[in-house]
């Protein structure tokens, strides 16, 4: 079966071309869903909005014109995107995201939008090159991926790897610095898949861009074990940058090899535990985060324990854990699925044992004093920092974004640390 294509009814694809003049001068509304790289292409059409006079408002009730950013990474997802789909139908909405391009008779079925796509994004932007202040900057390296898992409906609506070229990202982030970003997000599907179909490498680029001088640091998005496990004592090297923050987001999806297999991912679990080992030994006190996906078609109870065994010998200090989401137009669209109450009793048993490793994690930690950098404010009277290794600090200070200095970690809060500021002596 096929992605549907575009239907028939009440449609219609804007081109670049026709995108500033439908909303100039025009009042708009962005929501926004899903992964960083969703939340890039939402910050590059408010600028180009902005660049063709129009006005980004914080209310539907004020806007002229609604666009929504979706994600259909996952049955309830997709459910709710079509509910708010279906609450914006009376006014003048315009669609992006994934389920624009995979799932347009579904949305068909419950408004009649304009569609915008992920290119006429691009296409527009490179006109524009603007970038808003902040603390946080968000750039995409890449669109699509080399991946073949056999669960996943990103990889088709985002299409087969497209890297972004290198020019084009060291002048984003530098504007990013200019404009005042002291944390640097590169987003992809697979940040280490960047250049594999140009030539080029994901550790050329981040030595180019450790190189942009700067008070800023880099934060490297998710990376697929199948695309690392060839490049990593380069990429080990590239991490060890000044403006690099040690922190690797290696999702395994699984501790079972049968499963891995299953998905499609390119890799065993023991190249993944290999993969971490030889990051920690070069930074030792690197951050390593991860994925996991539970009631995957097929799971047996001792693979499920598998996956609850490997994150009890990798301690990552974070596990997103995600129940297993038949989606349309895969290859496992088909395939019988588990029963909701297994999911979830997975899906909590899992959590809790990821919890007991950021307890034991976090322990250890408590006391000691760090070195921070401000990079958003959270509210009047509080903070967010983070150290060279990507820990979350919370201060509760009305500290500006860009300050530096060093901070006790006094409370453990599983995900982050409550930090007191030292003060100078």
């Amino acid at each position: 079966m096929e992605p549907a294509g575009p239907g028939d009814r009440n449609e219609e694809i804007v081109r670049a071309q026709g995108l500033p003049d439908m909303l100039r001068g025009r009042s708009v509304y962005i929501e926004t869903y899903g992964c960083r790289y969703n939340f890039g292409d939402t910050a590059k059409l408010v600028e180009i909005l902005r660049h063709h006079g129009s006005t980004v408002v914080e209310d539907p009730g004020d806007a002229d014109a609604v666009i929504v950013n979706t994600c259909t990474v996952v049955g309830s997802t997709e459910r709710r995107m079509l509910r708010r789909l279906a609450g914006f139908r009376d006014q003048d909405l315009y669609v992006t995201g994934c389920m624009s391009k995979i799932q347009r008779e579904a949305i068909l079925a419950v408004c009649s939008p304009t569609i915008i796509l992920s290119e006429t994004i691009q296409s527009l932007y490179r006109s524009v090159r603007t970038v808003a202040r902040g603390g946080i900057g968000i750039v995409q390296l890449a669109q699509g991926c080399a991946g073949r898992c056999t669960y996943c409906l990103t990889r088709l609506a985002r299409g087969p790897l497209k890297s972004f070229p290198e020019d084009e990202i060291l002048r984003q982030v530098r504007a990013f610095v200019r404009a005042g970003a002291c944390e640097i997000q590169l987003t992809a599907q697979d940040a280490s898949a960047w250049g594999l179909d140009t030539g080029h490498s994901l550790p050329e680029l981040l030595a180019a861009l450790d190189r942009i001088p700067g008070h800023h640091r880099i934060r490297v998005g998710m990376m697929n074990p199948a695309t690392v496990k060839g490049q990593t004592g380069d990429l080990i090297d590239a991490f060890s940058g000044d403006h690099i923050f040690r922190f690797l987001h290696l999702p395994v999806q699984s501790g079972s090899d049968a499963v891995l297999a299953r998905m499609g991912r390119g890799y065993t679990v023991a190249e993944f535990e290999e993969i971490v080992r030889v990051f920690r030994k070069r930074h030792p006190g690197i951050t390593i985060a991860t994925d996991m996906i539970v009631g995957f078609c097929g799971e047996t109870a001792a693979d499920f324990s598998a996956s609850l065994d490997l994150i009890r010998r990798v301690k990552p200090a974070k596990v997103n854990v995600t129940r297993y989401s038949r989606r349309p137009f895969t290859p496992l669209a088909r395939e019988k699925d588990f029963p909701d109450h297994v999911k979830k009793d997975r899906s909590r048993t899992m959590n809790a044992v990821a919890e007991e490793m950021y307890a034991s994690l976090n322990t250890v930690q408590l006391g000691k004093t760090v070195p921070f950098m401000v990079t958003e404010t959270l509210r009047q009277g509080s903070v967010m920092a983070r150290s060279p290794e990507y820990t979350g600090i919370v201060i509760r200070e009305d500290l500006p974004v860009g300050f530096a200095g060093d901070a006790v970690l006094r409370q453990d809060r599983n995900y982050f640390f409550i930090g007191e500021r030292v003060l100078p002596s």
